[in-house]
């Protein structure tokens, strides 16, 4: 019997297989978690009755609360290049998985929680729901494809405006921005997902899969390459300054020390804005702004 299964719950309703988080109190996403949830997604694919897959929540307050902090915050740049990959693989089979995929989503879905949902294809949200990209906060940035996914959902500017400030949404203004499908009471979340997905097991399996990679095509065809960078530049934040005050910030409930930027340049060395004499050239322009090799 698999020790982690518990912690991502399966369970059949008509045509959709409902796949439960279920880590309290708040869902956290350890390496356990993502390890049961990408075996669950496999199960769902494997499975020919399976027609939608439906993401939800047995926790009270969360959808999903976001990584492990207390396990990144040791973390240098290697560890995190690992940890994030972990991470964006789980994204990634998501947003690949050849079945449409519903996130249910209820309280709090930050971080890696919000990059999940993000990758599936749609979101039905309940009232009390909220979204967010707090990276900022903790001295890093979304690593699971957050930077990647979200512009397209919400556009540039709020999509900026939500990283940049770490400020968490409310379900009306998510959906208001485009990220959420539907916004509906607590008591009608699952019953509103299992409809949608009902409604979209009547459609032709195959066409549904490849009108869904069609659309991700259109979305953006270099997603792959731009997850890539996307992991380079958070995992070299890793064992910085930033990162190392704002993860004991967070696990110590306290507020976020100001950092200065006296060191800059030292700081800077090896990410796409270094001018440091031995820095690669670069045109501004994100096909030649790839991050050198790795230390």
């Amino acid at each position: 019997m698999d020790p982690t299964g518990e912690l991502v719950r399966s369970a059949r309703i008509d045509h959709a297989l409902v796949l439960t988080l279920d880590n309290p109190p708040v869902n956290v996403l350890s390496r356990v978690v993502l390890d049961a949830l990408s075996q669950r997604l496999d199960e769902a694919e494997a499975d020919p009755d399976v027609r939608v897959v439906v993401l939800a929540s047995a926790a009270e307050k969360a959808f999903a609360a976001g990584a492990n902090i207390r396990e990144m915050a040791p973390m240098g740049p290697t560890e995190a290049f690992d940890h994030g990959g972990r991470g964006q693989a789980i994204t990634r089979k998501i947003e690949r998985l050849p079945l449409p995929v519903i996130a249910a989503v209820h309280g709090v879905c930050f971080g890696g929680g919000c990059e999940i949902a993000l990758a599936c294809d749609f979101i039905v949200a309940s009232t009390d729901a909220q979204f967010g990209q707090p990276e900022i906060n903790l001295g890093v940035m979304p690593g699971w494809g957050g930077t990647q996914r979200l512009p397209s959902r919400v556009g540039a500017a709020r999509a900026r405006r939500w990283i940049l400030s770490g400020r968490p949404v409310t379900a009306e203004n998510a959906e208001a921005a485009g990220l959420v499908d539907r916004v509906v009471p607590r008591t009608e979340l699952l019953a509103t997902s299992l409809f949608l997905a009902e409604e979209l097991a009547t459609k032709p399996p195959l066409a549904l899969a490849a009108a869904k990679f069609a659309l991700l095509y259109a979305i953006d065809a270099e997603i792959d390459r731009g997850l890539a960078y996307e992991l380079d530049l958070w995992s070299r934040l890793f064992g910085t300054e930033g990162q190392k005050e704002g993860m004991q910030a967070f696990l110590a409930k306290r507020p976020l020390a100001p950092l200065s930027r006296a060191d800059w340049e030292q700081m800077s060395s090896g990410f796409p804005w270094d001018r440091s004499p031995t820095a690669p050239a670069s045109s501004g322009k994100r096909k030649n702004t790839e991050v050198s090799g790795r230390d």
